[in-house]
């Protein structure tokens, strides 16, 4: 079942919608659960909801999956760039403009203000062998970030088609910068058709593998999967639902 209420989100001082996924009986029973935590919430769940009319189908998936967990959907701000800012942990020269970023300041406010709220309104495990998060494009690097600088909370990410080309260097001292611990999942793909030209396939591949290979010697557990014939879009995020989830909670491809 989904659930929706509204968060406030303090580094805009404006609500936030959530969408939340609870197991079908999880009121009928005293169980606690797992719980990750997913940015473009809007995108997870029902076509009808999605920005592009194609949802991920996690929903479908969460339903039959054989681990029962609670998904928080985060949804993003639908005001001009502003998804940008608020999901890029440093400043980018990007192709709509300079952004100010302030996604320390979200991951911030999902670790000290959301995640305590999740906690207290329903029946979660609260460490973080039991807490993940994931997402797509500025999604994903968002999560990727959580898993690097917010370890003490996220032990497992899924950071699909993350936009790592333009903060590379950023990214990279921050694994070295920071404990990491060795159970840290972090599952990094990208589409073999995202990008157009051969030179920006290149960039992809460089740059995914360039940050697998730091959180491998790190002492971390990545895993790099280049999904082949994958765009950027929401129905080839879906079909890496299956591969991400069993990995991170499951210990299995």
């Amino acid at each position: 079942m989904i659930e929706f209420f509204n968060a406030w989100y303090s580094p805009a001082n404006k609500e936030r919608k959530m969408h939340v996924y609870l197991p079908d009986d999880y009121y009928f029973t005293a169980e606690r659960y797992p719980v990750m935590y997913m940015f473009d919430g809007h995108n997870l769940y029902y076509d009808s909801h999605a920005t592009y009319g194609t949802c991920w189908g996690l929903k479908k998936f969460l339903d039959s999956w054989e681990k029962k967990i609670i998904i928080v959907g985060m949804e993003c701000s639908h005001e001009g760039n502003e998804r940008l800012r608020e999901y890029c942990p440093y400043h980018w020269d990007s192709f709509a403009g300079p952004i100010d970023g302030i996604g320390q300041q979200t991951m911030d406010w999902i670790v000290c203000e959301l995640k305590p709220l999740i906690d207290q309104k329903y029946r979660t495990w609260t460490h973080r062998e039991a807490t993940g998060i994931g997402g797509s494009s500025m999604g994903g690097l968002m999560s990727l970030y959580a898993a690097i600088c917010h370890n003490d909370i996220f032990s497992k990410a899924a950071c699909l088609s993350s936009a790592v080309s333009f903060c590379g260097k950023e990214l990279r001292a921050a694994i070295a910068e920071n404990n990491i611990n060795p159970d840290t999942k972090v599952f990094l793909s990208w589409g073999a058709s995202e990008a157009r030209s051969p030179r920006g396939k290149a960039i992809a591949n460089s740059c995914n593998r360039s940050i697998n290979d730091h959180l491998y010697k790190k002492g971390a557990q990545p895993y790099m999967y280049r999904q082949t014939d994958g765009h950027h879009c929401e129905a080839d995020w879906g079909k890496q639902i299956p591969l991400f989830m069993n990995w991170l909670w499951l210990n299995r491809i």
